[in-house]
């Protein structure tokens, strides 16, 4: 429970100081990557493969994300907050006990930075915390843990303001159950996603 509430308490420093940047820079220009002056949101699919033990107990993973890309000091760089949902599917023979996996149901929600260092092209960091959304019927100690994920990518433009943001990132966790290597959820994953600006 300590644990739970201690990256809680991390997750919500990131959105505040996303939130404090956002307020503090509002005279800043967006890079030329993205041709808008304000924030840059994008609605995206996820899609991943497991890595590490998490690889011998499940195939693949699905799920969503929304994030939003505000501008800071410099015009190439910017805070991010991004909340997702990541489903994790189970295999037949788990582990090699003949049984099949619960899928592992989890709501990312990470801020970080993002910076274009040439025109389109960018690398980005984030972190913050997963919280299980069905921890009782995979077996987790903990509700949630904390998640980092780098990633690079690249917009391609669509015309205006709009863009097809690409992005391929590893994403680890720590155990949601400490005694349990298994518990670790990292993959790597794709990210495709509409990216509109606001302004």
């Amino acid at each position: 429970m300590k644990s739970t509430f201690k990256i809680t308490t991390l997750a919500l420093v990131f959105a505040g100081f996303a939130i404090g940047a956002k307020a503090q820079t509002t005279a800043a220009n967006q890079t030329k990557s993205t041709g808008s002056n304000g924030v840059v949101l994008s609605v995206g699919v996820d899609a991943g493969l497991p890595t590490g033990n998490l690889s011998n107990g499940y195939n693949w993973n699905i799920g969503g994300s929304v994030q939003a890309d505000i501008p800071v000091i410099s015009n190439q760089l910017f805070v991010t907050v991004n909340a997702g949902y990541n489903s994790i599917q189970g295999k037949t023979n788990a582990y090699g006990t003949g049984l099949t996996a619960t899928n592992i149901q989890l709501l990312p929600v990470k801020a970080g930075l993002k910076f274009f260092p040439v025109n389109h092209f960018y690398v980005q960091g984030e972190a913050g915390a997963a919280f299980a959304l069905n921890k009782s019927d995979v077996g987790f100690e903990n509700s949630a843990a904390f998640v980092y994920a780098p990633q690079i990518g690249y917009q391609f433009p669509l015309g205006g303001k709009s863009y097809l943001d690409a992005g391929v990132r590893y994403e680890g966790s720590t155990k949601f159950t400490s005694s349990n290597d298994n518990s670790q959820v990292n993959f790597v994953a794709l990210r495709l996603a509409y990216a509109f600006g606001t302004r």
